[in-house]
């Protein structure tokens, strides 16, 4: 089956995890991805450990599928190069502060006047208006100040740090992607084009949707621990005899009642239905007493064959060698312009073609043959190079 944005081509300026993940994306899904790098300010991505290709195994990932050009856009001759690239392109994806791009000459306003039909996304942490709109910020910043840092940890300990980037990713990369996608949708029917604003703090804000609605109802602030998904309820994550975890989701009585079963806790069934904040830490102290006392391993034994929503914390590593995972095509191979295969995290997303997957390309891999197809002779090529303009 042909991948369903086959055919689209991305111009993307993005740097780091949000843009590029969106664009990642994108390539997954068939679209024709050209990165533009700069060569004199590197993606601090391609040097976190460990190295692979000559990038990083993260840069080698979320860049994957794409091609890239090294082009210094402060250069005056850079703009003439993305005149010409942009006649060809549908979508540009960016992540500067406000007003870079617009300085560039490489602004919405600017080229939708060569590309008529231009989808324009900037991704930025607050927007392109508002009091923080040119204010520096990084995931936990959005998270903190939409509001679900607040409620997202312990009270003994404060909020605490997530092991993904969710303002970054959720909020970033899969709102840019919705809205693209959309946008594409809607110029099939139009025929126009449009600009998108993608605010990581805003797409934050909205992920608040349960608590926040309730307490833009009315109700109370969720507080740190005090809510059913939080900490409130017994539903947790509880340590083994060997110091790993085991994760009880068991909220509904039909899983309850085969958990409480299984550890001979019958008659607790009513306390797990009170939901006083006092009988819940009963209840939470009583689940750490027991699964402590045994390893992961044996509470995986007596779990596995009840469908009772326990399950255990696995490592990354052991994540990947999960047989649910491999039947799934959750890890996949990539090769770097050597050959060398690269171990690497199949989307995620339902379109998939036998295909092989390219890893992200060390800087200005594809410069030649990128200006090449846009008109450009070896000796222009040579020439720019000469002024850095691109390498």
């Amino acid at each position: 089956m042909t991948l369903p944005l086959k055919g689209l081509k991305v111009l993307d300026f993005t740097t780091l995890l949000p843009g590029p993940y969106a664009t990642q994306l994108l390539a997954d899904m068939g679209a024709e991805v050209l990165r533009i790098e700069s060569p004199t300010r590197p993606d601090l991505v391609k040097f976190m450990p460990p190295i692979v290709g000559g990038v990083s195994a993260a840069h080698a990932s979320l860049n994957r599928n794409k091609d890239c050009i090294a082009m210094d856009l402060k250069n005056d001759q850079a703009k003439e190069i993305i005149y010409k690239l942009i006649k060809d392109y549908d979508i540009v994806i960016e992540q500067f502060r406000p007003g870079v791009m617009k300085r560039l000459g490489l602004d919405y306003e600017s080229l939708v006047k060569i590309q008529p039909k231009l989808i324009y996304c900037s991704i930025t942490g607050y927007g392109q208006t508002g009091p923080l709109k040119d204010r520096a910020g990084h995931d936990i910043n959005y998270l903190a100040l939409s509001g679900l840092a607040s409620y997202s940890g312990r009270k003994e300990t404060g909020p605490i740090l997530s092991g993904t980037q969710i303002a970054d990713i959720a909020g970033g990369s899969h709102h840019a992607v919705i809205a693209i996608q959309a946008a594409i949708i809607q110029r099939s029917v139009t025929g126009a084009g449009q600009y998108l604003d993608i605010s990581m703090s805003d797409a934050a804000l909205a992920l608040t949707t349960m608590f926040g609605a309730s307490a833009l109802a009315g109700g109370k602030t969720p507080e740190l621990g005090g809510e059913m998904l939080n900490g409130g309820l017994f539903y947790d994550y509880y340590e083994t005899a060997d110091g790993r975890h085991l994760s009880l989701g068991s909220l509904e009585p039909v899983f309850a009642t085969k958990v409480l079963a299984a550890l001979g806790m019958t008659d607790w069934m009513s306390k797990l239905a009170d939901q006083r904040p006092e009988v819940q830490h009963e209840v939470r102290c009583k689940f750490a007493d027991v699964f402590i006392q045994q390893t992961l391993d044996h509470w995986v034994v007596i779990f596995e064959p009840l469908d009772a929503c326990v399950e255990p914390v696995l490592t990354t590593n052991e994540a990947f060698k999960h047989p649910h995972f491999i039947e799934r095509d959750m890890i996949a191979k990539a090769y770097d312009a050597n050959g060398n295969s690269i171990p690497q995290l199949n989307s995620a997303l339902p379109f998939r073609e036998e295909k092989v997957h390219q890893a992200g390309k060390v800087l200005g891999a594809d410069t030649n043959s990128v200006l090449e197809s846009i008109g450009y002779t070896q000796i222009e090529i040579d020439k720019l190079k000469e002024n850095k303009c691109v390498k």
